[in-house]
């Protein structure tokens, strides 16, 4: 009986997950609240039916009361976090408050399986990041502030980073966090947003060769401590977001040529300069080489994603744990090798239709500091999302990036939410913007 209720759920699990993944792209349709309704309400039902399905399945092989609790716990704070932002935000972006849920549906399974205590603790950490960041669209509403505030900010994220190089907890070889005692954060995640305010800020009005120049010098600050203190991953999402910025605010072709030559060399500097990074590349082109040392976790992971195959073997009936950091930098293994590929590409999927509501965003905002700003986030989240699978699948070396949201970390969440946040605020303004343009049509009409 146990069997034929595993089984059902986890073909079940992989037919919500594909009508969610339809329903997702089906939503990029609707530029307005009101008709992306439809989709909203479906995708909240594929969520929560999915997240009950996988408990199911915990639940039974558990054999525990607690994780029934623990499960009506999720729930609730679901239902209450979607009432409450709804009734804050009545334009806020639908299609991306249900994606936020899918990708914490996900993780809450997946850690509960793999360590019921760290899933506790995230969902804690989830509930106090929600709360934290409920006011964030309201705050980011009055960005004159944020304009002021700017090179404050960006002077104190250069400061955080140089403090985590020389003072930094080192963390699966890198200087990662900072130690408080009582708890310990990850300046990277919280700086890479000041950083995009502080290059749109720069860039937002003059594009000519002094402020380009200046901001080269301080995206090149952020890179050369971030490389020194072994977050390579980091590295590369400021890089990229700079780029993308770089090349909307000048529209110059030329800087975006440019920067990739330079990001090049740099690689190839980095490469004969560090150590680390020698070893991050050697292991990513020979990972069976030193099975047993520096090539155990991408050479499990890439056992877990084969021996998953399609349909996945199952909760419980693969062994995820064998991969280092398995609920952080290769949560995507776990997914593949218990849920199955499919599940496993409509998650990467749904985080291809995030990053094109993000998109959609930045690209009809009026303003160019908006748009920047928009542009910026989009960068960070996708490449971020693509450092994470991509390292995974061997398909470029591993850099110790989480997936937002379904890995565990409460830094990541935390500035994944503040992220969200800002694109929300956006959006809502884009469609202020439409709404005032059309009462002015209406007014030359008549």
């Amino acid at each position: 009986m146990t069997t034929l209720l595993t089984s059902v759920c986890k073909y079940s699990m992989i037919i919500v997950m594909i009508l969610y993944t339809v329903l997702a792209f089906w939503s990029l349709r609707y530029k307005s609240v009101e008709n992306m309704r439809g989709c909203y309400w479906g995708m909240n039902l594929l969520t929560f039916s999915f997240l009950t399905l996988g408990f199911a399945v915990i639940a039974v092989k558990e054999r525990s009361i607690l994780i029934v609790g623990y499960y009506a716990a999720i729930m609730i704070y679901f239902m209450v976090y979607l009432l409450v932002y709804r009734h804050m935000y009545k334009k806020a972006n639908l299609a991306l408050l249900s994606h936020m849920l899918m990708f914490l549906s996900i993780g809450f399974i997946l850690l509960t399986r793999l360590n019921s205590k760290q899933s506790i603790k995230q969902y804690i950490i989830v509930v106090g990041s929600s709360v934290l960041t409920l006011i964030v669209p309201k705050m980011f509403a009055k960005l004159k502030a944020a304009r002021n505030w700017a090179i404050v900010m960006g002077i104190i994220g250069i400061l955080m980073l140089g403090i985590v190089l020389v003072l930094g907890k080192i963390t699966r070889g890198a200087n990662l966090y900072i130690n408080l005692g009582f708890f310990s954060f990850q300046p990277s995640e919280f700086v890479k947003i000041s950083f995009v305010l502080l290059i749109a800020v720069l860039l937002r009005e003059r594009t000519d060769i002094k402020r380009v120049l200046l901001s080269a010098v301080i995206a090149a600050v952020h890179g050369i401590i971030l490389v020194a203190s072994r977050d390579l991953g980091a590295a590369l999402i400021f890089f990229v977001s700079y780029l993308m910025m770089l090349y909307v605010a000048t529209k110059q072709k030329a800087y975006l040529f440019i920067g990739l030559i330079v990001g090049f060399f740099a690689c190839i500097a980095a490469y004969y300069l560090f150590a680390h990074v020698r070893v991050r590349v050697q292991t990513w082109l020979h990972p069976f080489a030193d099975f047993y040392g520096k090539g155990n976790q991408i050479g499990n992971s890439l056992f877990g994603i084969g021996t998953g195959g399609w349909f996945g073997q199952g909760l419980y009936k693969g062994q995820p744990s064998k991969t280092p950091e398995v609920i952080m930098d290769c949560i995507f293994t776990a997914v593949c090798e218990e849920l199955g590929g499919i599940i496993g590409i409509c998650l990467i999927l749904i985080c291809i239709a995030s990053l094109l509501m993000f998109n959609a965003v930045a690209a009809e905002l009026y303003l160019p500091f908006y748009k920047l700003i928009g542009i910026g986030l989009t960068a960070i989240y996708g490449t971020q999302v693509f450092l994470t699978i991509g390292g995974g699948i061997k398909f470029i070396p591993l850099t110790g990036v989480t997936l937002p949201l379904v890995s565990y970390g409460g830094s990541s969440v935390l500035s994944t939410f503040i992220i969200f946040g800002i694109m929300q605020e956006l959006y809502i303004k884009r469609q202020n913007e439409v709404e005032r343009l059309e009462r002015i049509k209406e007014r030359v009409h008549y």
